[in-house]
């Protein structure tokens, strides 16, 4: 279970660096103004259920997850799992945020916990409980292991976790979790985003803000889980460190007088005559996430400075 190569994760070390440097600048502003904050959370606990839930394949959109969450209303053709679905996430982020604190270790119960709040009136049955029988995962490479050896399984990476023998920054360390966690998958439905909140804990423990899978990266998502299977982290870390710092710009957007960089979409930034590369190229360097850069929806936004930066690093290469 603990066999895996993380050399192929060192050209990822300057994106790391740069979120840690992006974190080091939102620690220095705490605390936040209040209003901001309130803000910030509540637009991030939305994407958060929205994209998650869509993953599982709920049909509900990102302005229907807005009205049932926030105005209580029940939408005309979906159906009633979809708006559990919706109720249970939200309640979960309530339920982990009285978790977060920089001395949390994880512990069993609280994933149990969050499973048994994202199951709630879904599959009363099975919520908050492990797995008493085998599963299989349409499109996935590998088969979960047998029912019985899930808790003890579950109880190695709880360990792992908490005592991170490898001295694993706490990013990557999330990113094994989370590929781990979906390995062993130890329940027989409510996976994904059981651990797709259990990563924010262990994120947030540490002062990063919650970091979201986007909808339109499913697929590469399930490739990149796929690849962990073979014994690659490369795919998923990337992926996992662009979703913490789309996070980590919008709280560093959020600060008074910031001027940390001006974000707009990629066309925008190549129109500009002193700015060498074309379209295709500029996004491969943010998919890559070799420029500073995030996502919103299926567009890629970054900064001139980014790249005036990465021109100014590859004529230095030269």
């Amino acid at each position: 279970m603990w066999n895996f190569d993380l050399q192929d994760l060192e050209e990822l070390h300057p994106v790391i660096e740069r979120l840690y440097q992006k974190k080091a600048k939102l620690d220095s502003s705490r605390p936040l103004p209040e209003s901001a904050l309130r803000r910030i959370k509540t637009d991030l606990s939305l994407e958060w259920t929205y994209n998650s839930n869509s993953i599982e394949g709920n049909t509900l959109s990102l302005q229907e997850t807005q009205m049932v969450l926030q105005e209580g209303i029940t939408v005309k053709g979906k159906s009633l799992r979809e708006h559990f679905e919706v109720f249970n996430h939200e309640k979960a982020i309530d339920y982990l945020y009285t978790l977060v604190k920089e001395s949390y270790s994880l512990r069993s119960i609280d994933l149990l916990s969050l499973h048994g709040l994202v199951l709630r009136s879904i599959e009363d049955d099975f919520a908050g409980r492990l797995r008493n029988g085998g599963v299989r995962i349409v499109g996935a490479n590998f088969t979960p292991p047998n029912a019985n050896k899930v808790s003890d399984f579950l109880d190695e990476l709880i360990s792992f976790v908490n005592d991170n023998p490898l001295g694993l920054n706490d990013i990557v360390l999330t990113t094994i979790f989370h590929h781990k966690f979906v390995w062993i998958h130890p329940f027989f439905d409510g996976n994904g985003r059981t651990v797709r909140l259990a990563m924010n804990l262990l994120l947030m423990r540490k002062g990063f803000p919650p970091a979201i899978i986007l909808k339109t990266d499913r697929k590469k998502y399930y490739e990149s889980l796929n690849q962990a299977n073979k014994g690659s982290y490369h795919k998923l870390c990337l992926l996992m460190l662009q979703a913490v710092e789309r996070s980590l710009n919008m709280y560093i957007n959020a600060l008074p007088g910031n001027n940390y960089g001006d974000y707009e979409p990629i066309s925008s930034i190549v129109s500009e005559p002193d700015v060498p590369y074309g379209q295709e190229y500029v996004s491969l360097l943010a998919r890559q996430g070799k420029i500073d850069a995030y996502k919103e929806g299926k567009d890629w936004l970054t900064t001139k400075a980014a790249v005036k930066e990465y021109i100014k690093n590859r004529k230095r290469i030269r």
